[in-house]
Order: C-alpha cells, then sequence, then structure tokens
C-alpha cells in the first residue's frame, strides 16, 4: 500500500489525488481510496489538517493531491457588518468551524444554526460547496491558514 507521510514540493508532478470532506482532512492517519481507485495511507503528525491544494509525498516521490469535496454547507450573510460579525461571535461562542468570506459566513451545514442565525437577521443560503475553514489563532497554521510550510500554484 503507497504511504503519504511528508508534504511535497509544489514543483514535484503530481502522480493521484485524493477528495475528501473536512472531517477526513483533520485526521492524520486515515486509510483513504485514491480518485483512480488505489488504496493508500495518509500518515502524518497528530495535528495536521489538510487544505484543498496540499500536497503529499510517499517515500519513491510519488505525489498525491489533495482536493476538498464539496459537502453540505450553510452560508450566512448579511449587508450590515455588524450583524455579520454577531453571527461570527455566536458561531464561534459554540466552537462552531467557519470559512469566512466578504459578507458571508460558511459552515458545515446545520438546521439549529441556520435557525439562530435567522434569528439575528442573517439570510441563510444551503450549497454544496468545499469547505475550509479558518485555522485555529494558536495552532500550527494560525497565520497563514495552513498546517504546514508549501507554496502553491
Amino acid at each position: 500500500m503507497i504511504r503519504f507521510d511528508r508534504f511535497a514540493s509544489t514543483r514535484m508532478h503530481r502522480t493521484g489525488s485524493v477528495t475528501l470532506p473536512f472531517e477526513r482532512r483533520v485526521r492524520s492517519r486515515q486509510r483513504v481510496l485514491l480518485d483512480d481507485g488505489r488504496e493508500a495511507l495518509i500518515d502524518l503528525p497528530r495535528g495536521t489538517v489538510l487544505r484543498d491544494g496540499s500536497l503529499l509525498a510517499d517515500a519513491q516521490g510519488q505525489v498525491l493531491a489533495v482536493c476538498a469535496a464539496p459537502e453540505d454547507v450553510s452560508i450566512a450573510r448579511a449587508a450590515d457588518p455588524l450583524v455579520l460579525l454577531r453571527g461570527a461571535y455566536h458561531l464561534g461562542n459554540r466552537h462552531v468551524a467557519v470559512q469566512l468570506g466578504p459578507g458571508w459566513l460558511r459552515y458545515l451545514h446545520d438546521h439549529v444554526l441556520d435557525d439562530m442565525l435567522r434569528g439575528l437577521g442573517l439570510q441563510v443560503d444551503l450549497a454544496q460547496l468545499p469547505f475550509e475553514p479558518e485555522a485555529g489563532a494558536y495552532g500550527p497554521g494560525a497565520v497563514s491558514g495552513h498546517a504546514h510550510a508549501h507554496g502553491h500554484d
């Protein structure tokens, strides 16, 4: 079985890809089914978070591109920045992983959270999109949003 146990440089040729939802991209050790059907093991240091576009390598130089799978997400929007901040505060107070964008908050779909945010005055829509939440403020990747160091194409 192929064992991907290190990060690869963007200069290396990609030999495969794996598409995973966020829940699987926070696991540092797991068996995966590559997009071409091969089985592989991801074996990285504990606490590693794989981001869309992360590149992993095995001892023989094979390179695996990690892709974020589309998943059920809620997107909360507000024209008033204070309303949006209030929504972000309440999600953070519940330790919900949140992806931030201009004028919107994205989180894994939860109808209870949707109702809470609507009650605060935000518009909430459902979508099938990749989910890339903010990295923790004190953990690895806090500044860059990555749990590792590499360049992106």
